[in-house]
């Protein structure tokens, strides 16, 4: 049978997720749906996946999916006739030391949160439930009896059938050898059986799926690693009832198969596999065994289930399986062309994900935006350079283990570092940075002090530069502090257009005098917050619009698909042409004052505005706005001439700070960061940001409709900002918010208040009734961190300095 001319969607790989988007796309109603598949379905990594299904990833999104593929391969084979091999015995994950043991009861008060269902046992009752384990050492346990395992082949051939009984068309032993690409859309795929138009194309390849984005241009990073397991003969206690076993500190997983035991690997170093191409005739396809490697797994296997010493090893297997540099998988549009959509890297879980994550994409591709917020795994948080080969090598090989490794708070990766530097670099060195990563920059996360260790020590509690952000936090609070900010992005736009373009787009009215700085969302139609960000405006039809370094990607593909072809305007990214140097502290006008010779007082620069200044020989941009709720400005300095005004700066008595100090401060003072207290999903009034919503601003923006649909129908939810009592307890973000014993929400963000004395959190806190200020105010609060409940004060207002004079003074 010959391929159509053409077909509403292409779907490339028939995997488990490519079967999953085809049943999907159905169920909406598509019947012009074809699934190519390059030898057979699931001959890639489905086939030789372990099927292990549970109700709850580490977000709250990605748990919400999770639990959808739960639902649906509970009922998939009744559906469809086709057997899934689903048994949902539960799952018991372990502890053997104090560290892992706070991060399973952070994770069970986190389920909590998500409405999962789960117990806290001990030792005991993990030995009831898994016979055969030693269990000598183990301090305790989460039981989840809804978690099981399926049948990876049996479970994706039941999605196929329920495509094709939806009117999907699914082709085996064609493989796609090109994307059609016309004016900036994709518009079909090149194959071994000729040519097909489409009005969009799905990159579901798994571990092709880099090289099938290089087809498009489009940037897809991941790549493979080998994957190892092996298969006991078969032994006594293994039940078909026996629920599956996570051993995190032995690098390990075990589950039942027909009365044999599979034990699954991820060690802490992997093995990167095909960075010189997949053989094309790779199907079903197995690497060599590598048993010094899988040995260490085993041996403590043997030690955690003793009756593995008296069994025979029926197969060691290893196989590859698609990783991403983050741990993350990749789905949505691709932010450079548009009707090119990306669903694979599913890091180990794409059995589990593949329900949700084909749904989701499903909706995504049928409504034009994704259903909820994505950003967890959205395509667009990857940079430019993390698709190159040698990134990927040396990423992949550490972020395979650290699926199991300790999920410390605040931990950095080892590998592929050092991929964008500031201009201040080698100062923030001198000065003893410690540095993290986003986005590819080296970021100065913490200031160590002479003879100090330029390390981190990781921990639940209070990390090693606990003190060291306490001082830089005293330092801003009290006197003046120096934050490199050079890898927030910035893009210029000019025209004569650029000002209705960016009116269109912002909440708040960003027109107005020369030098007006405004703090704005960009909101989608369902009023929920895209971007976050500042707008300057620098001259008639000139503006400088500065976000954060993670959204670069997302906040620039925003504006090239909401500019209308017609509009005079140009989009340039100026980032790495200015460094950004943040002065902030009650002491920054006299320390600016003195480097630049400008009369900074407020009658000639007030808040929230900009204007040239020089220090030294540097032409600055001084925009005077603060992310840490004091005096301060930011200093949009050419990158060549940086260093010298970072030395001016510090000369002038201004102490380095870092971004782990930024984060304590600016939750102190409840400002909001995108992807976590703020999402496409959350509006600016649920959020409290309708202070920046010109309601009545000439022409409107996007999102103002539903926006008044919400103000006039009421608010199911607030955000609202925590103070924890007790000085001793660290929080993180995701802990669960308890109103007068029942629970009303989890918290989005938390960090030390160093001048609170106490940690501090946003959450949403909901009541479908309607989330006034009386009944968010009225109550006794608890926020649970490792399932003990802390008492907390709940404010509307920021907790410090609430009305904003420490900055405008």
């Amino acid at each position: 049978m010959s391929l159509p001319a053409h077909t509403r969607v292409v779907i490339i790989g028939g995997g488990i997720v490519g079967c999953s988007l085809a049943y999907h796309l159905t169920r909406r109603g598509w019947r012009d749906v074809l699934l190519l598949e390059r030898k057979r379905l699931t001959s890639g990594t489905t086939w030789h996946a372990a099927g292990l299904v549970r109700g709850m990833l580490h977000t709250a999104n990605l748990t919400r999916m999770a639990k959808y593929t739960l639902d649906l391969y509970r009922r998939l084979e009744a559906e469809t006739g086709q057997a899934t091999g689903l048994k949902q015995n539960g799952s018991i994950s372990i502890a053997t030391n104090p560290a892992r043991w706070e991060e399973l009861k952070r994770t069970a008060s986190f389920a909590s949160a998500v409405d999962v269902e789960h117990e806290v046992i001990d030792a005991k009752r993990v030995s009831q439930i898994w016979p055969m384990l030693n269990v000598d050492d183990v301090l305790g346990a989460i039981w989840y009896p809804n978690d099981g395992q399926t049948n990876p082949t049996d479970t994706c051939m039941a999605l196929a059938k329920g495509a094709r009984q939806g009117g999907a068309t699914i082709r085996e032993n064609v493989a796609v050898t090109g994307i059609v690409v016309e004016n900036g859309r994709a518009v079909g795929v090149r194959t071994s059986e000729g040519e097909v138009r489409a009005e969009a194309v799905v990159n579901c390849a798994g571990m092709w799926g880099r090289e099938v984005g290089r087809m498009a241009g489009v940037n897809v990073p991941l790549h493979a690693a080998e994957h190892f397991y092996c298969v006991t003969e078969p032994m006594p206690g293994a039940v078909p009832t026996l629920p599956v076993l996570r051993d995190m500190d032995g690098q390990a997983y075990m589950k039942e198969d027909a009365g044999k035991l599979l034990i699954g690997a991820f060690e802490l170093k992997a093995k990167p596999w095909g960075m010189d191409g997949i053989p094309a005739d790779f199907e079903f396809g197995e690497l060599p065994e590598d048993l010094d490697h899988f040995q260490p797994i085993l041996e403590k296997a043997m030690r955690r289930v003793p009756a593995l010493e008296r069994v025979g090893i029926r197969k060691f297997f290893n196989g590859p399986e698609g990783f991403t540099p983050d741990q993350r998988y990749l789905l949505g549009e691709a932010p450079d062309l548009d009707r090119f959509y990306v669903a694979c890297g599913f890091n180990s879980i794409g059995i589990q994900s593949a329900g949700g994550a084909g749904k989701v994409l499903a909706d995504w591709i049928v409504d034009g935006a994704p259903p909820f917020d994505l950003w967890d795994v959205d395509l667009r948080r990857m940079m430019p350079h993390q698709g190159g080969a040698g990134y990927l090598r040396a990423r992949v090989s550490e972020a395979l283990g650290l699926l199991y490794a300790m999920h410390w708070p605040h931990r950095q990766f080892a590998t592929a570092r050092d991929a964008r530097r500031s201009p201040l670099h080698g100062r923030l060195a001198e000065n003893g940075a410690v540095f993290g990563e986003v986005a590819g920059f080296e970021r100065a996360n913490w200031y160590a002090k002479p003879g100090q260790a330029r390390a981190y020590v990781y921990a639940y509690g209070r990390q090693n530069w606990f003190g060291n952000a306490a001082a830089e936090c005293k330092a801003v609070r009290e006197r003046a502090g120096l934050i490199d900010q050079s890898s927030f992005a910035k893009f210029r736009l000019e025209g004569a257009d650029a000002e209705a373009v960016l009116q269109r787009l912002s909440a708040n009215d960003i027109g107005g005098t020369v030098g007006r700085v405004v703090y704005t969302q960009w909101l989608n139609q369902r009023g929920g917050i895209e971007a976050d960000l500042t707008v300057t405006k620098l001259g008639e039809g000139r503006f400088l619009v500065v976000t954060a370094a993670a959204t670069a990607v997302r906040e620039r593909t925003w504006l090239r698909r909401n500019i209308p072809a017609e509009a005079r305007v140009t989009v340039t990214d100026v980032t790495d042409a200015y460094a950004t140097i943040g002065l902030h502290g009650p002491k920054a006008r006299e320390v600016l004052a003195a480097a630049s010779g400008a009369d900074l007082s407020n009658a000639h620069h007030p808040y929230a505005t900009m204007r040239e200044i020089a220090i030294g020989d540097a032409k600055v941009m001084a925009s005077r706005i603060s992310y840490v709720g004091e005096l301060g400005w930011e200093l949009y300095v050419p990158a060549v001439q940086a260093v010298a005004v970072f030395d001016r700066l510090l000369a002038g008595g201004a102490a380095p700070v870092g971004m782990h100090a930024m984060d304590c401060l600016r939750i102190e003072k409840a400002y909001r960061h995108w992807g976590h207290d703020i999402t496409d999903e959350d509006t600016p009034l649920q959020a409290g940001l309708g202070f920046a919503v010109a309601w009545d601003k000439p022409g409107g923006f996007i999102g103002r409709e539903a926006l008044l649909r919400q103000k006039s129908e009421g608010l199911d939810r607030r955000l609202v900002q925590f103070l924890i009592q007790d000085s001793e307890p660290v929080a993180y973000g995701n802990e669960p918010i308890w109103r007068d014993g029942a629970l009303v929400g989890r918290n989005s963000s938390a960090a030390y208040g160093h001048t609170l004395g106490g940690c501090v959190a946003l959450g949403y806190v909901a009541q479908p009734k309607g989330a006034d200020a009386a009944f968010i105010l009225d109550a006794k609060y608890e926020i649970e961190i490792a399932k003990r409940r802390y008492p907390a004060r709940a404010s509307l207002r920021p907790l410090w300095d609430p009305t904003g004079a420490r900055m405008k003074v």
